[in-house]
């Protein structure tokens, strides 16, 4: 038993050889084009955030004029999700290149 692990500490040239892959932006044809589309993807959703902060804050006031606790409450949710949207929409880019370099860290 000990010989066969002498054996395999001993051995060298066992590992892989090290793998160094990064983004290509001439891999594909068609890049600048699907970058064109993520980036109106982008303005549509934070288009539609500032819809729904709309459409929340006056459902918020009319059921807070209304005396309808429900309808508030539902209101300022909306409020919130909105904003939320808004702020992972925005930083969208900036947490997939946040997580990209700390993946690029892990050895």
């Amino acid at each position: 038993m000990l010989a066969v692990l002498d054996t395999l500490t001993t051995m060298t040239g066992v590992l892989p050889a090290e793998i160094d892959v990064t983004p290509n932006d001439a891999g594909l044809p068609g890049i600048s084009a699907l970058r064109t589309i993520v980036g109106a993807v982008m303005t549509i959703g934070l288009i539609l955030s500032v819809l729904a902060l709309i459409v929340s804050a006056v459902v918020w006031g009319f059921g807070s004029n209304s005396s309808n606790p429900h309808l508030a409450s539902r209101g300022k949710v909306g409020v919130l999700i909105s904003c939320g949207a808004a702020i992972i929409t925005g930083a969208s880019v900036t947490l997939i290149n946040f997580f990209w370099n700390v993946g690029q860290t892990v050895s």
